[in-house]
């Protein structure tokens, strides 16, 4: 009879954090069916609602980041909020009984993985960008397995702790075939004779990129047919919940055939499958969808992120000859005749392709749930 698991997740802030946590679970459940998974996140956050709609339950608990300058008298009830998470994490430990602890990154995570380890329980770390999250960090040396996404991470933790099995992504996304590729352009409604740019600021949307497209499309002749003197490219463009109505209202009026816009992908695995270059903010998360369906990207990093870590996860591509990156303050200017020039290549798209495949793990979900289990177990 095997023994009774219980994990507790703790992590999120960002989806960055949650749906690589959520992925985790949902591979442990596959593993053992019978597990009991609790997670453990900031009151307030994105994860109180992400988590239970994927049907795990979630305590909250009053985590919050620090503020930048860290001497800011804001911090000082920053820190008397850790305090109570402390005293919560012990509880919600005790009362759970986990065999295994997993953080994920980001502050919600800090006190339960560090109260977890002083009490003897296993704790595993998933990192999924290149330059490791605060949290992560200070407690890698509590940690008995840390699982990370890209090489060079022994900066940041120990490293015989180290596992590089990639970060968790959705099972629909893979390199796509003829067939997939085919109704990638009937889905959206574009036409299989003409080069396809998908270009993608995460759900919420990105200003620099949604300022590019308005420039292409009311400036240039890139979507334009041949016949109209145009370049005869089409666009999956996915704007951002936020700035639908702003970009509804540019649109309209507009017989732009060749722009297929929304605020959401429904189907981002026909959407990826449809293009022949991607261009893409570099979360941790999206750059290893890219890797496994193997497109040709230029990625416009985040300034804004927290220590830059979209520029270092998005740097340890073009490193390796896997990606290409435009300053987001060199965009407006430098990324549509990137992608032009990148369109006219088909060879360098060829290579860029071969060599972000070369990237992939594809099943690190179900890798990091075989090591929970080890550790558990």
């Amino acid at each position: 009879m095997k023994k009774e698991l219980k994990v507790i997740i703790s992590g999120g802030g960002t989806g960055g954090h949650i749906f690589p946590a959520i992925s985790i679970a949902n591979a442990i459940k596959e593993a053992r069916p019978d597990a009991h998974i609790l997670f453990v996140g900031a009151k307030g956050k994105m994860e109180m609602e992400k988590v239970p709609a994927a049907g795990y339950e979630i305590i909250g608990i009053p985590a919050r980041g620090l503020k930048r300058p860290l001497y800011s008298p804001s911090n000082i009830s920053v820190a008397l909020d850790y305090l109570k998470c402390q005293s919560l994490a012990k509880k919600i430990i005790k009362d759970f009984r986990p065999n295994l602890i997993v953080g994920v990154g980001g502050y919600a995570s800090a006190a339960i993985v560090s109260m977890g380890a002083k009490m003897g329980i296993p704790v595993l770390l998933q990192e999924q960008n290149s330059f490791a999250g605060l949290v992560n960090r200070k407690n890698g040396k509590n940690a008995d397995k840390i699982c990370v996404a890209y090489d060079g991470m022994e900066r940041f933790f120990p490293a015989e702790k180290i596992l590089n099995t990639g970060n968790p992504i959705r099972k629909d996304i893979e390199k796509a075939t003829p067939q997939q590729k085919a109704e990638g352009y009937r889905f959206y409604n574009l036409s299989p004779c003409k080069k396809t740019i998908f270009v993608v600021g995460g759900s919420l949307g990105c200003r620099t990129l949604n300022e590019c497209m308005k420039k292409a499309v009311s400036q240039g002749n890139l979507f334009k047919d041949e016949a109209e003197g145009g370049k005869g490219y089409q666009v999956i463009w996915q704007c951002g919940k936020i700035y639908k109505d702003e970009i509804a209202k540019f649109m309209e009026g507009r017989d732009e055939k060749n722009v297929y816009w929304s605020d959401f992908i429904q189907r981002m695995d026909l959407a990826y499958a449809a293009a022949d270059v991607v261009v893409s903010r570099a979360g941790a998360g999206t750059i290893s969808e890219l890797c496994v369906a193997g497109k040709c990207t230029i990625f416009v990093p985040s300034p804004v992120v927290a220590e830059d870590h979209q520029t270092h996860n998005a740097m340890a591509l073009v490193n390796k000859g896997a990606a290409l990156l435009v300053k987001d303050s060199d965009a407006i200017d430098e990324l549509i005749p990137c992608v032009e020039s990148l369109l006219a290549d088909s060879g360098r798209i060829g290579g860029y392709e071969e060599n972000i495949l070369k990237l992939a793990k594809k099943n690190a979900a179900a890798d990091i749930a075989a090591e929970c289990l080890k550790l558990a177990e």
